[in-house]
């Protein structure tokens, strides 16, 4: 028997893939399930009450609060690629999922981390001009500007990830269709293909780089300018609103790149599996829990609206 025809032999035309999740015991499996489980409904309600007041408070109309309520909905579409899957692994067991379920999810996953970096980097914009340029605020933050930065935010990394998982899922698949994982993502993915993936290795670093840390980049040179401004304020009280309209948006950038270097910097899926995929949880899932607390508890407008509209459901007309 040739080479080649070895090589077709091995190679299966693969429909579907297991998961393996967590390797755990049936116990703390439960557990995990109902920890899992209660920190996605409060990430959910959390964030679906952000978008709401935003809504529903004329005060809370401006572009900075537009932006937070997109974000907010990035979050709760974030976190529902990934955990939902996961759960009904915990709690039946069933570890299959198709090819096609498969690369919609990873492509989602993608898609939803470069726009969570996008809207990160607008709402720096965002804030570098109501600080260094409040008189022409207005008018260049106009609702036609917010609403293209929105649409540009959720599009901009579209077509590279239906070019990056279109390459991953034109790879073929041969041994084993177990996924070490708890959802699909690239690079476990990648282990299991019998082809070169340089190529796939390559645009990985280069989506990385275009749409993580040129955002960063960008980020960075907001805030350096921000603070260039504010150090030279001659009232104490005026440095002290501009470090709080800024502070919220600061701890969500600080969390959400912190984690994502953590689990970017960790050493290839399959070296070390239940470490990797513990740190895939946290990135997954952190994020969208943390935000809509940290907005709650660091914005006195957004406070001061929640207070305001729940005393207006709760008082009888």
């Amino acid at each position: 028997m040739s080479d080649e025809e070895g090589m077709s032999l091995n190679q299966t035309v693969v429909t579907e893939f297991l998961l393996l999740g967590f390797s755990t015991s049936p116990e703390r499996r439960f557990l995990l399930f109902v920890a899992v489980l209660t920190i996605y409904l409060i990430a959910v309600v959390g964030n679906l009450l952000i978008i709401l007041v935003t809504m529903v408070d004329p005060v809370l109309h401006t572009s900075m609060y537009f932006f937070l309520s997109n974000l907010s909905a990035l979050e709760v579409g974030y976190i529902s690629v990934t955990v939902p899957k996961m759960l009904g692994i915990l709690i039946s067991g069933d570890k299959h999922i198709s090819l096609a379920g498969c690369a919609v999810q990873m492509f989602c996953f993608l898609c939803f981390g470069v726009t969570e970096s996008s809207f990160l980097a607008t709402m720096a914009y965002d804030r570098y001009v109501a600080i260094c340029n409040p008189l022409c605020y207005p008018m260049i933050m106009n609702k036609k500007v917010c609403v293209l930065l929105a649409t540009a935010s959720w599009t901009i990394g579209v077509p590279a990830q239906v070019v990056q998982t279109g390459l991953v899922f034109s790879l073929p698949f041969c041994g084993s269709r177990e996924i070490n994982h708890f959802f699909c993502d690239s690079a476990p993915l990648l282990l299991l293909a019998c082809a070169d993936t340089s190529m796939n290795e390559i645009l990985t670093y280069l989506v990385v780089t275009l749409f993580g840390l040129v955002p960063f980049a960008l980020i960075l040179f907001s805030y350096t300018r921000i603070l260039t401004t504010v150090l030279i304020m001659p009232s104490a009280e005026g440095k002290r609103k501009s470090f709080s309209t800024c502070s919220s948006h600061l701890m969500v950038v600080a969390l959400f790149y912190g984690s994502g270097i953590v689990f970017y910097l960790q050493p290839r899926a399959g070296e070390f599996p239940d470490s990797g995929k513990l740190l895939s949880l946290f990135y997954t899932v952190l994020p969208s829990l943390l935000n809509p607390i940290i907005y709650s508890l660091r914005n006195r407008e957004i406070q001061t609206a929640l207070r305001r509209n729940l005393w207006r459901k709760m008082t009888p007309h």
